[in-house]
């Protein structure tokens, strides 16, 4: 089973659904688990987060509305955004401090504001070492959490009985500082299914024991983690 399947994908699976959006994994069968989500803006329209595309995704989507705009959170995820963004004639949405992704980017990238166009959505720099980037996205009218890869639920992520774990190599000096004032009630995640119970608890939890879980997180998670980083770094997108 590869950690990333670059294939064009044959199907798709939604893992996350709630009232105003809903969480695919474009490829079910990929040990990576990358999910890509849709969540309906603050004044109505679908943004796109972080999203591969999928046979017949579209009519999954159009059930929430319009596409109005796709959010790229991640310098290592680009993924399907220009195809999604020409497709629907709408803009990109990346920080320019992401810029490996920006560089990577054929649609127009809108210039950068504290709010995500009508998402409601607020993104926070996050670099728990050098090399590495992402935005950390929030909106407080719904308590909606995004995080594209320094937390996950995928099995690359979690040890023992966590429900949201941390990035093996974040786990030495654990970012709490970018999710200072968070309070939770739903968490999506750009790797694995969301976690939609007691969120705020299960992120308090990934954040303060996570250097102490290291040691066995390098046991059970170590070479898998190697595996992805490597898969990530060598792929365009």
């Amino acid at each position: 089973m590869p950690i990333y399947d670059r294939r064009p994908a044959s199907e798709y699976e939604v893992v996350d659904r709630w009232d105003d959006g809903i969480g695919w994994l474009a490829h079910p069968n990929e040990t990576g688990r990358r999910t890509s989500h849709a969540v309906v803006g603050e004044n109505d329209g679908v943004w796109l987060i972080d999203p591969i595309d999928a046979p017949r995704i579209d009519k999954e989507l159009s059930t929430l509305g319009d596409v109005h705009g796709v959010i790229v959170c991640s310098n290592y995820h680009v993924r399907d955004a220009d195809v999604f963004a020409a497709r629907h004639d709408v803009p990109v949405y990346c920080p320019p401090w992401l810029s490996r992704a920006t560089s990577q980017l054929d649609a127009p990238i809108e210039p950068e504001t504290s709010t995500v166009g009508t998402s409601g959505f607020e993104l926070r720099r996050c670099r728990p070492f050098p090399g590495w980037s992402e935005a950390i996205a929030y909106r407080g009218f719904d308590e909606t959490l995004y995080v594209p890869d320094v937390l996950g639920t995928s099995s690359l992520f979690t040890v023992g009985e966590e429900r949201l774990g941390m990035y093996l190599l974040c786990r030495f000096a654990p970012p709490r500082a970018v999710f200072e004032g968070l309070s939770p009630q739903r968490i999506l995640v750009g790797h694995g299914q969301g976690i939609f119970e007691n969120a705020s608890p299960a992120l308090r939890t990934a954040l303060d024991g996570a250097r102490h879980r290291l040691p066995a997180a390098l046991r059970s998670n170590g070479w898998g983690q190697i595996r992805a980083l490597t898969a990530a770094l060598g792929e365009r997108r």
